[in-house]
This record gives C-alpha cells, structure tokens and sequence, in this order.
C-alpha cells in the first residue's frame, strides 16, 4: 500500500511540475505580442491636489495661484527587469500634458499604444525638447509643431520651445496677487534646459497583449519653486522666460517634481 502511495504522489507531483513547466512557459513567450501602456499624470502641491484658482504657500511666506499648469514630455522609453529598453516610436513620442486636459480625479493621461510585452522596473522620459528633434526643423516637427503653437508653447519672439508654462499670481510681503508667468525652455541651439528623468516602479509593471497597465505619475508643482534651489518671486522669478542664469535653475527643480505614486497591472 505504501509503495502504491508513493508511485501516486511522484506521479502527480510530476504532473503537476509539467503543468506549472508550461503555464511559466506560456507566460514567459511573449515573443511579437505588444500591449498598451498608460501614463497618468496627476498635478500636487506637495501633499494637496493641485486646483487651480487655490491659494498654495511656499517658502518666504510667499503664496502662489495657478491659472495655467502644462508641460511638455517627450523621448520616453521603459526598461524591463532583463535592462532592455523600449523607446517609443520617434514620431510620435513627444506630448502636452496639461491641467485643462485633467479627468474629473486630475489625472491627465498619456496612452501609449503598440509597447512590446516585457516586464518592465522603470520608465525614462524628457521635459521638453531634445536638440536632436529640434534641428529636424520645421518639418521635422511633424504635426506636434501646430499642436505646441495651439497650446502656447512656442515662443512668438524667438526660436525654440516652452518646456513648461505656469501661469497665475503672486503674493508676498511687498505684492499681492502680482502676475507670475514661468515660461522655461530652450532657445534654439543656444540656451538647452532639456532635462530627462528616470523613476523607478514601486513593482513590476507588466505589458501583456491583454493587459493595459497603468503608471500614476505624481508632479509636484511646489517642487518647481522649491526644488534643488528655492527661488523668490520676490526676486526676479515672478517673470522666468529665456534667462540665462535662471531658466537653468528652474529646469533642474523641474527635473525633481516627478514620482511613480502606484502602479496598476490590470
């Protein structure tokens, strides 16, 4: 009887190692197949919603209100757990994420459609416009040229893209509801803010033919004025556009604003 057990045990447990085999096999082969990958990007003020007409404070005892919150994002790409990276096609890896675009939760949403099936443990993306598409020219642009130019972020006087537009009012112990107009980009080939970000996933994301996966990217606007240096409106950054000296500060803080939030692998 014992002998009978056994020889029954090791079969089944044969068969079920086969089985697990094929299943992880099935699971692993995801050669040809692509999926969809959504990136939502969702504006804060440090740990509050970001709302526009809402009165935030920052350092100084200055306080700030936001009529206009957009950027631009391009070059993005993720790696899987293997560090193999996919970048997006060229052609169309460049997009506008503004606050007027948000869902009624604030989110605003980047789909990306055709993201070849790998398990991926971070994603890469660049605020603004790289040189290398820049000097493509006008026709290199395509049709995200007119988009830009729709959406106020060109400039009208020089060359070149707005990387990020905040528009709103200031109020401070000398001035109370001044306008404040941060406008960062690069001019043409002489005055590059371009900066690129990396965040990693908190787990796994996994791109599969039947699933769409969702990455919740935090952008902390305070981090804009309060980042790797905090800046005064008080002092000249109420009007930021083509400065040489100031512009480059305000593209690193607005390097730090990003973070993945959570993930969702439906």
């Amino acid at each position: 009887m014992k002998i009978l057990k056994y020889t029954f045990a090791l079969l089944a447990c044969t068969m079920f190692t086969n089985c697990s085999s094929e299943d992880d096999n099935d699971n692993d082969d995801l050669t040809g197949q692509t999926g969809e990958l959504v990136l939502k990007f969702d504006n804060a003020v440090g740990d509050q919603d970001f709302i526009f007409g809402t009165t935030y404070s920052k350092s100084n005892s200055e306080s700030f209100q936001l009529s206009n919150v957009k950027y631009i994002i391009s070059n993005v790409r993720v790696t899987d757990t293997e560090g193999n990276t996919f970048m997006y096609p060229t052609e169309d890896n460049v997009f506008i994420v503004s606050e007027l675009d948000g869902n009624n939760a604030g989110e605003i949403w980047v789909t990306l459609n055709g993201v070849d099936a790998a398990d991926y443990s971070s994603i890469t993306f660049g605020v603004g416009i790289d040189q290398d598409r820049f000097l493509l020219g006008a026709d290199g642009q395509g049709d995200f040229l007119d988009l830009a130019s729709d959406e106020g972020m060109m400039w009208s006087w020089a060359s070149g893209y707005k990387f990020v537009r905040f528009d709103g009012t200031f109020s401070s112990t000398t001035a109370t509801d001044a306008p404040l107009n941060i406008h960062m980009g690069s001019v043409g080939t002489s005055l590059d803010n371009y900066k690129e970000v990396t965040l990693i996933f908190p787990n796994t994301v996994l791109v599969r033919e039947n699933k769409s996966p969702e990455i919740h990217i935090k952008a902390d606007i305070s981090k804009v004025f309060d980042g790797v240096t905090a800046v005064n409106f008080s002092e000249g950054y109420d009007q930021v556009h083509t400065d040489v000296n100031e512009t480059p500060i305000i593209a690193s803080n607005v390097q730090t604003m990003f973070q993945v939030h959570h993930v969702h692998n439906d």
